[in-house]
């Protein structure tokens, strides 16, 4: 498995988000768009960033300063947990609360809010698992 959020990682996450309807077919319903980074935390800078439009991975690789509308940092470690355990709903709000799961950009209230982007966003951690 390439290094997670490298320029290979990313290309292989895409293809996984694609491939899970709970996910890009879920986020296709309410014509999701958004431009994803996904770093470690302490990092001044994303290592990886997605696009999605209509809730389809169209672009990804190592982060190469794109304008992002949600950037998660997480350490390693639990970016790893996360990726091979899947997290639920109780769980990231409780990585949320304690930092352990930080937004440098973008709004994880309103996010988690909204049930049509909650769910799917929960599913990503465990596609992770599968890049």
């Amino acid at each position: 498995m390439a290094d997670m959020f490298s320029d290979e990682w990313m290309k292989s996450f895409a293809e996984q988000w694609n491939a899970e309807p709970e996910l890009s077919g879920a986020l296709e319903q309410i014509g999701f768009n958004s431009t994803i980074g996904y770093g470690f935390a302490g990092d001044d800078a994303p290592a990886g960033v997605l696009v999605i439009e209509n809730g389809k991975a169209t672009t990804a690789g190592a982060y190469n300063g794109e304008s992002l509308n949600w950037d998660l940092r997480a350490s390693a470690d639990n970016w790893s947990g996360w990726a091979a355990k899947g997290v639920g709903m109780m769980g990231l709000g409780t990585a949320y609360a304690t930092g352990k799961l930080k937004f440098s950009t973008g709004d994880y209230s309103a996010m988690i809010k909204d049930p049509r982007m909650a769910g799917p966003f929960v599913k990503s951690f465990s596609v992770m698992g599968r890049a």
